[in-house]
């Protein structure tokens, strides 16, 4: 069996499960989110627990196990607690800012990058170099955050660019002026 697949997922007291065939709804305190999973795998609800099982194992209910599971855990952890991901703007005169709802970049290029946020999506900047995503629904945020990152990718001679809050960019060495 799946090592992932087969922990079974507790249900605070302050979220609601629904399963209509193959639709989960998952309701919490931060929102509703709702998912449409593929019936090779079977969800239960037992003593304030989801419970993923599969027929057989075959690879594709092998696969679809471990997933589905992690799919109704992420919403779960969404409709409680939330997910977020913070980036920051490297470079000189690289600034971010909120108009309404808008997120507006100044990151080098010869007009400032607007970009509007999804639905269940909230963006904050903290300070002008700072960007926070927030949102119930981990793949919406991940997604989000990558489409502004991808708008001036941190690059490996001098670091400019939008990164993860954490993440390490390699830097290599530039042009070496020696003769031949």
């Amino acid at each position: 069996m799946s090592r992932i697949g087969r922990k079974p997922i507790a249900i605070p007291n302050s979220v609601e499960v629904t399963i209509d065939g193959n639709n989960v709804t998952v309701k919490g305190p931060k929102g509703t989110l709702s998912r449409e999973l593929r019936a090779e795998v079977t969800v239960t609800v037992e003593n304030q627990q989801i419970l993923v099982t599969r027929p057989n194992d075959e690879p594709l209910y092998r696969s679809m196990h471990g997933l589905t599971r992690s799919l109704l855990f992420n919403m779960v952890e969404g409709v409680t607690n939330g997910y977020s991901k913070n980036l920051e703007l490297v470079g000189v005169g690289y600034r971010a800012s909120l108009q309404g709802k808008k997120l507006v970049l100044a990151v080098g290029k010869s007009h400032p990058v607007e970009i509007e946020p999804w639905e269940g999506i909230q963006i904050e900047v903290p300070a002008p170099n700072k960007i926070s995503v927030k949102g119930i629904d981990k793949e919406k945020v991940g997604v989000f955050a990558a489409n502004i990152r991808k708008e001036r990718e941190p690059e490996p001679y001098k670091g400019k660019g939008i990164k993860y809050e954490h993440e390490v960019v390699r830097r290599k060495e530039g042009k070496t002026g020696g003769k031949k």
